[in-house]
């Protein structure tokens, strides 16, 4: 089974994943010194995401940024009063934390974790998304019951440096890739592009995904705050139902499925 990087994935193939929710977020008394004051003062966010992973976020061929990530990211900074400037950074880097004050926050569709929840501040989750198997269409494979084996403990990982790697793999009818396991929205765009893999089975398991700022950096208590705010407003003035339906072919992933 092909895994691109993502720590969810492979903890639940080693059957150690914990799926978790943002801590409680309380306003600051004061903002000085807080890097919100910051980015205020410089009139841009800076925000990291890794440009492999359309629809969420990807480059057009003339440069220019697009995707569900880069909407939201674009909108939260509009509601902080400032621009958004995005950078491109390899997901493993992203999320090995450290930022070391490159970025002021990720907007990548982050999912929360238990083990993340230790390097990252999380605001509350700014969509949904199931994780689904998928399989080459070559294999034959379209539902779970085909497969040759037990779930997870039966398949063997081989990471590769993005999800999209997996989908070219598989492409490339390379014999050991005839599984992948990623976001159903991954799986959907790579089916609509025409692709040859077919989505089997239910989720998986659940991703709650979430706008992430590294705990290892700059005092960000009132940061955090604001970007829960403008979040929690977007949610409730239909901006992220709309934003959700115009990259996910019309489906709104922004409903928290648990009913929370």
């Amino acid at each position: 089974m092909c895994v691109g990087e993502a720590t969810t994935y492979l903890d639940w193939l080693n059957g150690d994943l914990k799926p978790d929710t943002q801590d409680a977020i309380t306003e600051p008394s004061s903002t000085t010194g807080d890097l919100l004051e910051t980015i205020k003062q410089r009139g841009k966010l800076a925000i990291a995401t890794d440009a492999n992973y359309e629809p969420q976020s990807f480059r057009k061929p003339d440069g220019s940024w697009q995707g569900f990530d880069i909407d939201v990211g674009t909108e939260i900074a509009k509601r902080l009063g400032v621009t958004a400037e995005f950078q491109h950074q390899e997901w493993d880097i992203i999320t090995a934390g450290s930022w070391s004050g490159r970025w002021d926050i990720s907007v990548g569709s982050m999912t929360i974790t238990t083990g993340r929840k230790d390097l990252f501040s999380f605001n509350q989750p700014y969509y949904y998304t199931p994780a689904y198997m998928a399989a080459s269409t070559r294999s034959g494979v379209t539902s779970v019951d085909q497969l040759p084996f037990d779930l997870p403990s039966g398949v063997e990982a081989v990471t590769r440096p993005t999800d999209s790697n997996c989908v070219e793999d598989i492409k490339a009818n390379r014999p050991e890739f005839d599984l992948l396991i990623t976001s159903g929205t991954v799986i959907d765009a790579a089916v609509t592009s025409g692709q040859p893999i077919v989505k089997i089975g239910e989720p998986i398991f659940q991703e709650n995904l979430a706008v992430a700022i590294d705990k290892s950096g700059p005092t960000h208590a009132a940061l955090l705050f604001e970007i829960d705010k403008a979040i929690g407003e977007m949610h409730a003035d239909g901006t992220l139902t709309t934003l959700s339906e115009k990259w996910f072919e019309g489906e709104d992933l922004t409903q928290d499925p648990s009913g929370g």
